[in-house]
């Protein structure tokens, strides 16, 4: 039972001037500038130790801030008179850095005689009385402070409502990666520079705290009344951005685990009911990776916290592993199945993170895709072992390799390992290149190793390195011994090889097949695949190793996913025609590429794609496996827009979608369709198009009972799925009465006497329901939505709730709703102002609206997000997929050449935005009339 608190606000901060803000300088203007300029810091010094005591003040809303002392115990590896680090956005008393020789020959005191400072590379430097010499070890102080931020990055502010107080509750947070822990501390902010932490917390005591490791004692703080230190156990080794802590008021729900380390999930006390899920997951998969890592969890604890302003869907840190609310609460009543399947991917991919990451870092941010790749398919693996039922393992993969395929299709890509010179261009590595193929190409190395080889390798390359940095060669040094061990890879060839040609090029190739159907072999050569349709084939260079797998129709294995033949690069990596001999009759369709297990394309000559087209609209469609179909799917409609193949043909094969039931063929078939739709909506010829997706999408919606909240007697999960997705477009097409059950379970939930507790709406349709209810509305209808929205208290619901505020219909609210979301005093969190921008963008009414507004306020949302502006480039997206004409492509282009500076923080996302408004503009040259004839002879 907590004692009656005293404490007043004012006493409180007059101690905490007295104490800890003596003397400050800023940095910004006191120093002077260094001439060291290299965007790695010097090699000289080692840090093994740091000694971190901060001391957070909540109490004051006009003034949150926090200030501290960092003792680091540096090891000198080289002579040198210069103590470089990192230090952004801090003030530091520099009448009170203190230096010292605590071990090695002829200890004596040290001091800094004058200090500089590079803003490019945020380096503060030191520079030393005596020179300190390699091998001795020195301990350094630097008393530092600043304000509580709500930027979101670094050491920052969170806050919540109090719902029976409505008063605001605040919190501290931390999001260090990639480079913000030196907005928090000084430090050698790199990831290959690891050392363990002594973390000592303080803070009021009505207030918790956590960090990475458990609490080793709390004790009264000398001279604050009321205030507490807490101190924590030393780490392991880890680097700075996995180093996390927060001083809150929540509440945890406490899990088991069998190696007996500590697991809780934390939240704000008004949530704590929705992390029963997280509690129960996440040591199961946690569970799962100390299995097939064969490596124990290495913490005595770890904690999942729910953190209400967050801008990464989740972090890693190591023992507190931060979320957004809607990727770690779930509600039974209010948040949908697919909502559930991506809380569970987004704990499985964090807790992957534990040992590739964590355990195991990479030594620069070239290889961040160690990290990233590796959780997001690993993830998979996770999510399948726990829950088999979802299936989770091919729609991950199909997912991933979609995803990275159309932005890898552009001359702007990158490749997977990149070189990292400024920290603008480390944000730009967080994308789907990162994780969704290097989560791909991992997949097709597991595939062609097989298991024991993979895991052994694995185990080995974790074991080696455990605590340590590592590089992707390290990697590949591991797998092929384990290959090559197991009789996985024959001995003249090695992982290096192999997997270079898909990491360190950017792109990915189309394999050309033309077979010889009297001799049954075909002849396959290889190119770079590129959306860009001008670009000669002699310019599509690149060279890959592939392994290839394939079936026939008589064979009809689709379970063999091993390579039968490799196509090689040669000794200057050029393309060497590959010829194999599969057998399969001259009435035969070949596919390659079994369960889409390596990430290229297949273009087959006409008779193959013939044969194909003529199973696909038969019976016996399904004898070719489900995922095989989705890569039928992708492929085709990708060479269509290119011009590889025609409209046709990509027609005759989209066509049997009316026999398909099965998830993954949709979303493969919807996802290509809905780019199409988004040019074609703005042109005359759009009716046919409508026509053509209702005669698509009408067998499955009757199929599956339309609207009505009716599955099968033990409905399989991806029928759940599978009605969600169908729904969803078929209202969008108007199919059958979808619109209008929509609009009655909007109504019957406007008429409910307490529309947040009881809503009749099917939690899988929410989504559908109420963007399809706001479409056709009224103002009443919106501003309905918005107070549930103002009064939600589920993560998920609330996001649901701004993604369908956009698709209403009327230009006024619309812009109201914009203005909202880049209004720091708005309801709506800067997490999500994104998401409701997107909503507005991507629909029909919004894209002329939402592509105005950026480029007439880009300045004020440059200033909103600043100086994390890399969130803008979200913004891009949809207006990059609606932008089809060449007058419109000159116009942004213009624009984004004359607000360059405001745009240089995602001018990777800028590059690639206007690339992908070309291929628009081309494919309206080339396309638009051919399609519009074809399709109308599809109806």
């Amino acid at each position: 039972m907590r004692c009656k608190i005293t404490y007043t606000p004012v006493s409180a901060m007059k101690w905490f001037l007295l104490v800890v803000l003596v003397i400050s300088l800023d940095l910004s203007s006191a120093n002077s500038i260094s001439s060291y300029n290299h965007y790695r810091l010097p090699t000289a010094l080692k840090p093994q130790k740091y000694y971190l005591r901060i001391l957070t003040l909540l109490e004051s809303p006009d003034d949150l801030r926090f200030a501290g002392n960092v003792q680091i115990v540096i090891e000198a590896l080289k002579n040198t008179r210069n103590i470089t680090l990192h230090s952004k956005n801090l003030t530091i008393d520099e009448s009170r850095i203190t230096l010292r020789q605590i071990s090695g020959a002829s200890n004596k005191d040290n001091c800094v005689s004058s200090t500089s400072v590079n803003p490019t590379h945020d380096y503060y430097i030191m520079h030393t009385c005596e020179e300190l010499l390699a091998g001795n070890v020195y301990k350094l102080g630097l008393p530092f402070s600043a304000h509580l931020t709500r930027q979101l990055f670094g050491y920052y502010l969170s806050s919540y409502k109090n719902p029976v107080t409505n008063k605001t509750r605040w919190l501290s947070a931390t999001q260090f990666e990639p480079s913000f822990a030196r907005k928090a501390f000084p430090c050698f902010d790199e990831p290959g520079i690891k050392a363990s932490f002594v973390v000592i917390l303080g803070y009021h005591k009505q207030y918790k705290a956590i960090s990475n490791m458990p609490v080793r004692e709390i004790r009264k703080h000398e001279s604050l009344p009321n205030y507490i230190w807490c101190e924590f156990e030393e780490s392991v080794p880890m680097s700075t951005y996995l180093v996390a802590y927060s001083v809150n008021d929540f509440t945890f729900k406490p899990s088991t685990l069998p190696n007996g380390a500590l697991f809780r999930t934390w939240a704000r006390p008004n949530a704590i009911d929705q992390c029963n899920y997280a509690a129960e997951f996440g040591p199961k998969v946690l569970q799962y990776y100390e299995e097939f890592f064969g490596i124990r969890y290495p913490l005595p604890k770890i904690d999942q916290m729910a953190v209400p302003d967050f801008s990464a869907g989740a972090m890693e840190n190591w023992g507190l592993v931060k979320y957004r609310e809607s990727t770690l609460l779930y509600s039974p009543t209010h948040s949908s199945l697919a909502d559930k399947q991506d809380l569970a991917n987004v704990i499985a991919h964090e807790l992957a993170h534990q040992w590739f990451g964590n355990l195991v870092t990479m030594k620069w941010w070239t290889d961040l895709w160690l990290n990233e790749g590796f959780a997001t398919y690993v993830a998979g693996l996770g999510v399948q072992k726990i829950h088999p039922e979802w299936d989770s393992r091919d729609k991950s993969s199909l997912v991933a390799l979609m995803t990275s395929f159309r932005l890898d299709s552009l001359v702007s890509s990158h490749p997977i390992s990149r070189p990292i010179r400024m920290v603008a261009e480390i944000e730009e590595s967080f994308d789907a290149i990162s994780y969704q193929k290097g989560s791909a190409v991992l997949r097709m190395m597991h595939l062609f190793m097989g298991e024991e080889s993979f895991r052994s390798g694995l185990k080995e390359y974790l074991k080696v390195y455990a605590y340590k940095n590592a590089e992707q060669n390290n990697l590949w040094e591991s797998l092929t011994t384990a290959a090559h061990q197991n009789g996985a890879l024959a001995g003249h060839y090695d992982i290096n090889t192999i997997m270079d040609s898909w990491t360190l090029q950017t792109g990915y190739p189309v394999l050309n097949i033309t077979r010889d159907y009297s001799a049954g072999t075909a002849e396959i050569t290889q190119e770079r695949y590129l959306r860009n349709s001008q670009i000669p084939k002699a310019d599509r260079v690149g060279c890959w190793w592939v392994p290839l797998s394939y079936t026939s129709r008589e064979e009809n294995d689709f379970n063999t996913t091993a390579p039968k033949a490799w196509m090689e690069c040669s000794s200057t990596d050029e393309d060497v025609p590959t010829i194999i001999d599969h057998q399969a009759g001259p009435e035969e369709w070949l596919i390659l590429n079994i369960q889409l297990s390596t990430p290229y394309k297949a273009n087959y000559d006409a008779k193959n794609w013939k044969l194909l087209i003529d199973t696909l609209n038969s019976k016996e469609f399904e004898s070719i496996h489900v995922i095989n179909r989705a890569q039928l799917l992708d492929d085709v409609l990708y060479f269509a827009w290119t011009g590889e193949q025609d409209y046709e043909t990509a027609l005759q094969v989209t066509n049997y979608l009316r026999r398909e039931r099965d998830l993954i063929p949709w979303k493969s078939a919807l996802d290509n369709l809905k780019l199409l739709n988004r040019i074609l909506r703005q042109t005359p010829n759009f009716g046919s198009f409508k026509r053509y997706m209702k005669r698509l999408l009408t067998p499955i919606y009757e199929h599956l009972h339309g609207m009505n909240d009716t599955f099968s007697s033990m409905p399989q999960q991806d029928e759940i799925l599978l009605k969600t997705t169908v729904v969803n477009v078929a209202c969008q097409y108007d199919v059958s009465d979808c619109v209008t059950q929509a609009q009655a379970y909007f109504r019957r939930w406007r008429a409910e006497a307490n529309p947040d507790e009881n809503n009749p709406v099917p939690l899988n349709f929410r989504s559908t329901v109420y963007c399809t209810a706001i479409s056709q509305g009224t103002e009443e209808d919106w501003n309905f939505l918005w107070t549930r929205y103002r009064k939600s208290n589920v993560g998920s619901e609330r996001q649901t709730i701004l993604s369908t505020l956009g698709c209403s219909k009327e230009v006024w609210i619309l812009q109201r709703y914009m203005e909202k979301s880049f209004d720091p005093k708005s309801a709506i969190r800067k997490q999500d102002s994104s998401l409701c921008f997107q909503a507005v963008a991507s629909r029909q009414v919004g894209f002329l609206l939402a592509k105005r507004y950026f480029i007439e306020n880009v300045e004020l949302i440059h200033k909103y997000y600043y100086p994390q502006t890399r969130t803008m480039s979200r913004l891009l997206t949809p207006l990059s997929e609606q932008v089809s004409t060449l007058s419109d492509l000159k116009k942004f282009r213009s624009f984004a050449n004359d607000s360059r500076q405001l745009l240089k923080g995602i001018r990777q996302a800028m590059q690639q935005s206007l690339e992908t408004m070309l291929t628009n503009v081309q494919w309206m040259d080339w396309n638009y009339h051919q399609f519009s004839r074809t399709i109308r002879r599809h109806l």
